[in-house]
């Protein structure tokens, strides 16, 4: 019987293999550091104290058994069932969208907008894991923050999200798109289906894994952003605030589709990699 690897030989057996698979949306040495870290139950730091140390049988078998299913492309999110967003470690399946970094982008233009103190009411379109709606209750404790979704498993988790963050300023809603708010908001934000149903790019990567109907609202790409626009203007204090997350090439049209009807101070802004990413506009009246 052969001897149980250290945690460090381990760990390069399974960046030899990710590496090894050419899956183009992988990191080999972060994705072995979390994958090994999430079979122990430890952080990543531990790796490096313990390197030296044996690994359980178990937890190689547990290890092994995750960087094949990484290395045939599923999305390491889902093998951990964990992402982090805005700091907050989020719980995440194969129900709801991965978090990406771009999405912080959203979530910072909505706290510009909002005033810390006082009371106001936010509605998130489209929460799937509810990491837009969470990161925004987590900085303005005084908000009312409404959290659609038309997918009841996607609710189950951002639900779960809100009770382990300890958030209770989110009020959930099983719905399409704003018909199930009721009330006047200050602020509605959105990171809707946007890609093209024939998008080769939803055969590719992680998006092969994550749920199609948040991908995409099928042949039409601005189908959502058009309903959640009109729904809004009808929800939104005079002065209050749209905000749309987008694909990088969409601005433009999103921005016309908001001048066509009627919203004010219509401008779009830039991601990290310069990117055109979020699309704002204000619903005519005084704020």
């Amino acid at each position: 019987m052969s001897a149980s690897p250290t945690l460090r030989q381990l760990l390069l057996r399974g960046c030899e293999t990710l590496g090894a698979a050419a899956n183009p949306d992988a990191s080999p040495r972060l994705e072995g550091e979390l994958l090994l870290a999430h079979c122990l139950d430890v952080d990543r730091a531990y790796l490096y104290a313990h390197a030296d140390d044996l690994a359980d049988p178990t937890a190689v078998a547990c290890f092994d058994k995750l960087v094949q299913r990484r290395a045939d492309g599923e999305p390491v999110a889902y093998l951990t069932g964990e992402q982090e967003f805005w700091s907050l470690p989020l719980r995440v399946t194969p129900s709801v969208l991965i978090p990406r970094p771009e999405t912080e982008l959203l979530v910072e233009l909505a706290l510009a907008r909002l005033p810390g103190d006082q009371d106001i009411r936010v509605a998130d379109i489209g929460t799937g894991s509810g990491a837009i709606a969470l990161a925004i209750a987590s900085e303005r404790p005084r908000a009312e923050v409404h959290a659609v979704d038309v997918s009841a498993d996607a609710l189950a988790v951002a639900r779960e999200n809100a009770r382990r963050l300890a958030l209770g300023n989110v009020i959930f809603h099983p719905g399409s798109w704003c018909t199930p708010l009721a009330g006047d908001f200050d602020l509605v934000v959105s990171n809707p289906p946007y890609v093209r149903a024939d998008d080769p790019h939803l055969g590719t990567g992680d998006l092969r894994f994550e749920p199609r109907a948040a991908l995409t609202p099928g042949e039409d790409e601005y189908l959502a952003f058009r309903a959640i626009a009109d729904g809004a203007a009808a929800r939104l204090l005079p002065g209050g605030g749209l905000l749309f997350e987008h694909g990088f090439r969409q601005g433009e049209a999103v921005r016309s589709l908001l001048e066509e009807q009627g919203w004010k101070d219509v401008e779009t802004f830039r991601d990290l990699a310069g990117l055109e990413r979020v699309t704002a506009g204000r619903k005519p009246g005084d704020a």
